[in-house]
């Protein structure tokens, strides 16, 4: 059970109205929370939960911490670093030494795992405001994510249940390395179930 204070938490309202505006159902909303974030926007300790991605550090700063530092600067992606749950702020906060803003548009944050450089996409003028949103409630990640979403044309993928498409366009082409797809359909599986139940 998680320990995070209530009014961090999704609603059922919340998530209605979220699929009501993408024009899909509740589950399909909930799937893709579930396989981002095993459907939890916050660590224990009350900050969102992050993965630093050190290939995007790598893009925003041209490479020039990969030899100096190469576990947050390096090309291409790898999950050989990741060092998980709080730690990845650790990381964050070396690269933020580096260059902060960077550094935010490097990681991906809460429920749903929304990249920092799509701040301007889902709404903000820039990283910060961006990233000051998402420590704050589950709310303002799933904001986000819907703008994200409707930005991109992904409604119509998570209103078809489409999830090769939905995973090759939200996590990227090396989707496949991690089932992506198949956890998504799973994920929509048991959600939908529950939500009937």
């Amino acid at each position: 059970m998680s320990t995070m204070p209530e009014d961090k938490m999704l609603k059922d309202h919340d998530y209605e109205t979220a699929a009501y505006l993408l024009n899909c159902d509740v589950a399909a909303i909930k799937a893709v929370a579930e396989v981002e974030s095993s459907g939890n926007g916050f660590l224990e300790d009350g900050r969102a939960k992050i993965l630093f991605e050190g290939h995007i550090f790598y893009k925003y700063t041209q490479g020039a911490y990969k030899d100096t530092h190469p576990t947050i600067c390096y090309y291409p992606w790898t999950k050989q670093f990741y060092l998980g749950g709080a730690d990845e702020y650790k990381r964050l906060a070396e690269a933020e030494t580096l260059d902060k803003s960077a550094a935010r548009m490097s990681a991906s944050y809460g429920k749903f795992q929304v990249m920092g450089f799509n701040f301007s996409v889902c709404g903000f003028s820039n990283v910060d405001d961006f990233y000051d949103a998402m420590q704050q409630d589950e709310a303002s990640q799933l904001n986000a994510f819907c703008e994200y979403i409707k930005h991109n044309c992904l409604d119509s993928c998570l209103e078809e249940h489409e999830w090769v498409d939905f995973a090759k366009r939200y996590n990227g082409l090396y989707y496949w390395k991690n089932n992506y797809d198949k956890k998504l359909e799973q994920a929509y599986n048991k959600c939908s179930a529950e939500d009937a139940g």
